[in-house]
């Protein structure tokens, strides 16, 4: 086995790039020094990258952005003045704009009640005073309030409306407008879940998740600075333009209308070289390219680069998020707030690749064919399409004969209506079995899913559900901790014709197995080989961040060698899981290869220096590279960025302590714990530390707290039966039982076992213990030595040196 140097941390890579308006109480993965795993999705809903606004141009607050190198969509309309007009109306040009009397009186309704939301109430007044100015008005126990609506986000389902705050900050308002059903409402309240175990309650409008310079603007305004200044925490933002100009899909054209005016004054005609920096599709771009330009508005993902450009290769410059969130259904059906591009990489149209956004929609994001949108699915499915009723078992010219209807049904989600872009073909056997949605029983909302699966059934002679049920069972056992079904996502994650969604997600769930449930000390052989030959740079990122326990040398190889792969995004989780690596186990190359992913890793997580999530990460790569200054410094800002967070201060006093200031350490957990009493990870890392200074009462306090509320932690029951030993040792036993019962190939909790009760006379209990640890290769070189001795010490001869020697041949 190969050494890692001190305590490790799993690292949540699983932040998003926007945020909207929910917070759970799930803690997001780190891996303490004595606990497992746990999770905490931090924001529940994205505030949509598809959320489209109503035109406009730039007004003193956020400005014009003059950086010498785009010249701006004005100067495109000299020669381009049909497209212009096309773009200048669409939803990609409006997606954001200033607050102007024109909008409220064409596109807002007066409201008609104020809304309650905690201990206030709030008002828009769409025309203040006669004088055309927005405002909204807050009524709260401190008085009444105004804050002046300066720019609107969005107008295909929603608008929301933006107002100036403290320290250069534009604030989502509470109160957003439904478009469809002309009505105001409680923005955050909206994206609540209600679903599964969550535990979720709507943000406050003030907090930073709906602050517009760090998560709206990515995708609303063209050629933005956020200009965030760490030291003050705050913001001098400008942009280009607000909305998705036309350098921000082809690049900057300064070049470009450069020639073509100095071509018109020569009377020569366009030149032959059109000095555009992006081409477009109709002069280069592969589906694939166009795609992947769309792709970063369009996708749930977490960025590792600001300087994407049309034409990139995505995962050099984002992650993408997976099944492994509960925004999905197991099955890949969107739940909570999702773009495309997740489910659009599961189609089997787009996996041919020849598909891209731009055969069904115009690059301005209108749909292509919108009065009949099925001749989109021409030509590939031309035999289907002039013969539906064949094939939807439908009369032709029904709703249930159209392609969308069917393989692309739309669904909603905080007032904001998506289609689903997996092109699956409904399946009620999901809907049964995961509750997900399906396209039958949204036309037939009086039947129920069973009703619509024995149709399918009937109609259609291959089981086509099957694979789907089979993949999504895998997902729904990963996330819930079943990990008896280790052995089929292994055989799954085998198989060369497995999704690539699927695959990713499992390795990504994976990395929060415990090493014991899952591969004993050693890394199965499917992440090996997904990491090494896999041909998406999603899976191979994803299998190089499922090792994150002991490598065997396979595995240390395989890693090494994906430090010089050829995508950022495989290099960097590389480096990641390889940080706790000593240096002098590298050779010369995988150490220089070390060095650049390593300053790649860190880049990526100096993206968004105004995120908690990514001082988070970065605090737990330094602390598993024994770096534990830097480590607290990043906890500490992590935790000035989010004060509401717990494991930033949970980590940094595992940090403190081995720093041997315990002092500190204790003051971080009292911190944590100030935050939320019943934190079973504060509580925890408590009880431990106070055990450690040998104030056992105020540590068992503290583990009883933690198995209180999570009363299936093995790391507490196992620490608290061997803080009850002296004291209490019948209850101990207990407790150390149940830690077995949770983990049983832990062989640390069967020797304790086995210990205690030989200590109180229980030999032949012990040995049964020692056994069953045996049996199910729960075993070190501990195990075998006591069971060796208690066959010793009942003159059992023969049996100690059989336990003798297996212990050596293990």
């Amino acid at each position: 086995m190969l050494p890692r140097s001190g305590a490790h941390a799993i690292i949540d890579f699983h932040r998003l790039s926007t945020h909207v308006f929910s917070r759970d109480g799930i803690i997001p993965h780190f891996q303490l020094t004595y606990c497992p795993p746990a999770r905490r999705l931090g924001i529940a809903l994205l505030l949509a990258a598809f959320v489209f606004g109503c035109g406009g141009s730039p007004s003193d607050l956020g400005g014009s952005k003059d950086d010498g190198e785009h010249v701006g969509s004005a100067d495109c309309r000299e020669c381009h003045a049909h497209f212009y007009e096309l773009w200048a109306t669409s939803h990609h040009g409006l997606a954001m704009q200033p607050y102007t009397p024109r909008l409220a009186k064409e596109k807002l309704q007066p409201q008609k009640d104020a809304i309650t939301i905690g201990k206030s109430r709030y008002r828009a007044d769409i025309d203040a005073g006669g004088g055309g100015r927005g405002r909204m008005i807050e009524y709260g126990p401190q008085g009444q309030r105004e804050y002046p609506i300066v720019h609107v986000l969005g107008g295909k389902n929603v608008y929301y409306f933006l107002t100036p705050i403290d320290r250069g900050r534009l604030q989502v308002l509470p109160l957003a407008y439904d478009v469809a059903r002309k009505e105001w409402y409680d923005t955050t309240a909206s994206a609540v879940r209600h679903f599964g175990e969550r535990q979720d309650e709507a943000l406050d409008w003030h907090e930073r998740e709906l602050t517009f310079n760090t998560s709206c603007f990515n995708c609303h305004v063209s050629q933005l600075s956020t200009n965030y200044d760490p030291q003050t925490d705050s913001y001098d933002t400008k942009w280009g333009e607000p909305g998705i100009n036309c350098e921000t899909c082809h690049g900057s054209v300064q070049e470009h209308v450069r020639v073509c005016r100095q071509a018109a004054e020569k009377g020569t005609g366009p030149p032959a070289d059109l000095k555009l920096t992006v081409v477009t599709q109709s002069r280069g771009f592969s589906p694939h390219q166009a795609n992947t330009a769309c792709a970063p508005c369009h996708a749930k993902m977490a960025p590792i680069t600001s300087s994407f450009q049309p034409g990139d290769r995505y995962f050099d410059h984002y992650d993408l998020i997976g099944l492994e969130h509960p925004d999905f259904y197991p099955d890949g059906r969107d739940l909570g707030e999702n773009y495309t591009y997740t489910t659009w990489r599961m189609s089997s149209c787009v996996k041919r690749g020849k598909l891209d956004c731009i055969h069904c929609h115009t690059s301005s994001g209108r749909y292509r064919h919108k009065d009949d949108p099925d001749r989109s699915c021409l030509p590939c499915h031309k035999e289907i399409v002039e013969n539906v009723a064949a094939h939807s078992h439908h009369p032709a010219d029904s709703p249930g004969s159209r392609c969308v209807g069917c393989h692309m049904p739309m669904t909603q989600f905080a007032r904001m209506r998506r289609s689903d872009h997996s092109m699956l073909p409904p399946t009620p056997a999901t809907t049964t079995a995961f509750k997900s949605p399906n396209a039958c029983n949204i036309c037939h909302a009086d039947k129920d899913a069973a009703w619509a699966d024995e149709f399918v059934r009937q109609w259609y002679e291959h089981d086509y559900q099957a694979p789907v049920l089979h993949r999504a069972g895998l997902v729904d056992a990963a996330r819930k901790g079943d990990w008896s079904r280790l052995p089929e996502i292994f055989a799954y994650l085998k198989s060369k014709d497995g999704d690539e969604i699927f695959a990713a997600s499992l390795l990504k769930l994976i990395a929060s197995c415990p090493p014991t449930a899952a591969h004993g000390d050693k890394v199965p052989a499917a992440l090996i080989d997904r990491l090494k030959n896999d041909r998406s740079p999603l899976v191979r990122a994803a299998a190089a961040g499922a090792m994150l326990e002991d490598l065997d040398r396979a595995s240390f190889q395989a890693l090494s060698a994906a430090l010089s792969d050829d995508y950022r995004l495989v290099r960097i989780r590389a480096a990641a899981a390889l940080a706790p690596v000593p240096p002098e186990m590298f050779d010369d190359k995988a150490r220089s290869d070390l060095h650049g992913a390593t300053k790649e890793f860190e880049a990526s997580m100096r993206v968004r220096p105004d995120d908690s999530a990514s001082h988070y990460n970065l605090g737990n790569f330094y602390m598993a590279r024994r770096q534990l200054p830097r480590a607290i410094e990043a906890f500490e800002r992590s935790a000035q960025l989010d004060p509401r967070s717990l494991p930033p201060l949970v980590n940094a006093s595992l940090a403190h302590s081995s720093l041997g200031d315990n002092k500190k350490a204790e003051a971080a957990l009292r911190r944590a714990l100030g935050i939320d009493p019943n934190n079973a990870a504060a509580n925890f890392n408590l009880g431990l530390l106070l055990g450690e200074l040998n104030r056992l009462e105020e540590a068992e306090a503290a583990l009883r707290r933690a198995l209180k509320t999570e009363p299936n932690s093995s790391p507490a029951a196992f620490n608290l039966g061997v803080i009850l030993a002296r004291s209490k040792p019948h209850e101990s036993l207990a407790w150390c039982k149940k830690a077995v019962e949770l983990a049983p190939r832990n062989p640390k909790y069967a020797y304790t076992l086995a210990f205690y009760r030989q200590r109180s006379g229980d030999v032949k209990g012990a040995v049964e213990v020692l056994i069953a640890a045996v049996a199910r290769s729960a075993t070190d070189a501990s195990v075998y030595e006591l069971l060796g001795s208690l066959y010793e010490k009942h003159h059992e001869t023969a049996k100690a040196a059989q336990a003798y020697r297996r212990g050596a041949a293990d």
